[in-house]
């Protein structure tokens, strides 16, 4: 959100300077204005000096020089020297700028020529000191020139004795006015610079609530546009983005809403809301050519308009319905689990009881088609008290730790039995290509529920691939640190994003006929052995109709635990990456 310019802020032009930054460069200003006048006035006093001496008028030609140097010294001052506020003394940078201006002035007063007060002149160092420093030095700098300009009475009334007391009360209400002007401007500056800095304490604190505010929007799982009447997208955070669909240059705010016939029903609730001046409430459908269709909840509220000169937006809040429906279903799930071990009980009675009359009836029968049907109840029976078994623990969500000496099975000849087996009964001989590259290692996993998980996951694949040789690869590997892995391989189309974040959650699914409980077993039967089940998109050699040629499709892979007798069991298993 830092990075967001003033002109994509979502809550208006934020200022982007440093505040340190921006009072020193308020004192700078201050500072380069004071020295560009101190030039200007060492120009003129140079051009007067010089026009009295050019039109031979008595003038000392020591005044020229003092005036020429003057403006060698302001000028170089202005150009070479920085701003550094000043302390509550005379420090070096003040004496030469204060200290020379009340030397030159006093100078020029002394001994002026041609009838001109230069005492005006003394307002300069005066309100440079007042604005630019403490009171301190303010008071102090007045005072100088209220010493100076008695200094300058005194030695006039020597020469003139019968103006003494008009010079002495003359250098004496100057000096009164200039400490007035010096107290009074040093206030005022003063003033001015605590309201400075109140004003930028006040910016810095929108500028902090801003970057949260605007963190916390695109941070959001649900979609926010801000669209103005117009229908122009203001604003569009990470998920209303992802929502809407938007490739391409894409839909960086801001854009027109209306760009895409896909977004015509949002369009159309924009207006009505803009239209009857009031939040509206709707379940949308968002449908993108060679796409399927995207179902948003959409809430809308209209910003208050300030004044006659602002205008209302209307902001779109937009939650994608699958994943409310995902999130109900977890509640369902957890509602569930809590009556599931009641119910796992109850059913192991009746399964026992069967179990039991089974054995009873199967000691009694002779003949072999008897018997063969007694074997069938038995073997479907003990099928149903795992199941019972496998759902009571996934319903408490139990995390075992491993035992220490947990089963183990050798990983490639279990594989390749389970794919057999699955082939046999799915007929999917022709499209499933099996590639065992992990001889004789053994992974600490139950047979049974390696099975289940196999089993799941080809079944997936068989759904979603294609109809020919090679589009569902089986595939197992060990690495250099012997870490074993099994992989399955299909050649579908790529899941969705929302469905990647939500594909080993329960009961969600992309078909409304599936129950989404497959993933999510699979992924507690891995925990439950210490293994870890995910999902990526890669590449893999499959057969075409013209050749063999590199494919991407979709791939989840088992990174097993290492067991306790392997070379590698002390070190942690790494995540696969293909």
């Amino acid at each position: 959100m830092a990075d967001r310019s003033a002109a994509d802020s979502w809550l208006g032009p934020v200022e982007d300077a440093n505040p340190l930054l921006t009072e020193e460069f308020a004192f700078a200003r201050l500072w380069r204005g004071f020295m560009t006048a101190r030039v200007m006035i060492a120009m003129v006093l140079l051009l007067l000096q010089a026009s009295f001496y050019g039109l031979g008028q008595p003038v000392h030609a020591w005044l020229v020089g003092l005036c020429g140097a003057y403006l060698a010294a302001a000028l170089a001052f202005r150009l070479l020297a920085r701003p550094r506020p000043p302390g509550r003394t005379f420090d070096a940078q003040w004496v030469l700028t204060i200290g020379i201006d009340l030397l030159v002035f006093c100078a020029l007063e002394l001994f002026q020529s041609g009838g001109i007060n230069y005492t005006p002149l003394f307002a300069v160092p005066v309100l440079l000191a007042s604005v630019l420093g403490s009171v301190l030095l303010a008071l102090g700098t007045a005072a100088g020139v209220a010493i100076l300009l008695l200094t300058n009475a005194w030695w006039v009334s020597l020469q003139f004795p019968a103006e003494t007391a008009s010079r002495f009360l003359q250098s004496g209400l100057t000096g009164t006015g200039f400490f007035v002007v010096a107290f009074l401007a040093n206030q005022l500056a003063s003033r001015l610079a605590r309201e400075e800095e109140l004003a930028r304490r006040s910016q810095l604190a929108a500028r902090v609530q801003t970057q949260v505010n605007e963190l916390v929007i695109e941070t959001l799982s649900d979609g926010v546009l801000v669209v103005d009447s117009n229908g122009v997208v203001r604003a569009a955070n990470p998920a209303a983005r992802r929502l809407l669909g938007s490739y391409g240059a894409a839909r960086n705010a801001p854009f027109v809403l209306a760009a895409e016939l896909a977004w015509q029903p949002l369009v159309e609730l924009a207006g009505l809301t803009f239209g009857q001046q009031g939040g509206q409430l709707a379940d949308l459908s968002i449908t993108h050519v060679g796409q399927s269709p995207r179902r948003v909840h959409v809430r809308t509220r209209l910003t208050p308009a300030h004044d006659e000169a602002s205008e209302s937006l209307c902001v779109m809040f937009l939650q994608d319905l699958r994943e409310m429906e995902a999130r109900l279903r977890t509640e369902k799930l957890a509602a569930m689990g809590r009556m599931s071990a009641a119910v796992a009980h109850e059913i192991r009675n009746p399964l026992a009881a069967i179990t039991q009359a089974n054995a009873l009836l199967e000691e009694d029968l002779q003949e072999p088609g008897h018997r063969q049907l007694t074997l069938l109840v038995r073997q479907n029976a003990q099928r149903l008290a795992q199941i019972v078994d496998d759902v009571l623990n996934i319903s408490r969500v139990q995390h075992q730790v491993p035992v220490a000496a947990p089963p183990t099975l050798m990983l490639d000849e279990t594989v390749e039995l389970i794919c057999d087996d699955w082939s046999q009964q799915n007929g999917g001989t022709a499209r499933l290509q099996v590639l065992l590259h992990a001889h004789r290692t053994e992974v600490p996993f139950d047979a049974d529920h390696l099975r289940r998980v196999l089993v799941n996951l080809l079944d997936n694949a068989l759904r979603y691939a294609r109809h020919h040789a090679g589009s569902i690869q089986v595939s197992t590997r060990e690495s250099a640190t012997w870490q074993s892995s099994l992989m399955v391989w299909s050649d579908g189309d790529a899941l969705e994003e929302t469905v990647q974040r939500h594909l080993f959650e329960p009961f969600f699914s992309s078909e409304s006929r599936s129950t989404g409980l497959g993933l999510y077993i699979c992924r507690e039967l891995c925990e439950r052995h210490g293994a870890v089940i995910g999902y990526q998109r890669a590449v893999r050699l499959a057969a075409t109709s013209a050749a063999v040629a590199g494919l991407e499709g979709n791939e989840f892979f088992v990174s097993f635990r290492q067991g306790l007798g392997h070379p590698g069991h002390a070190s942690s298993f790494d995540t696969l990456l293909v």
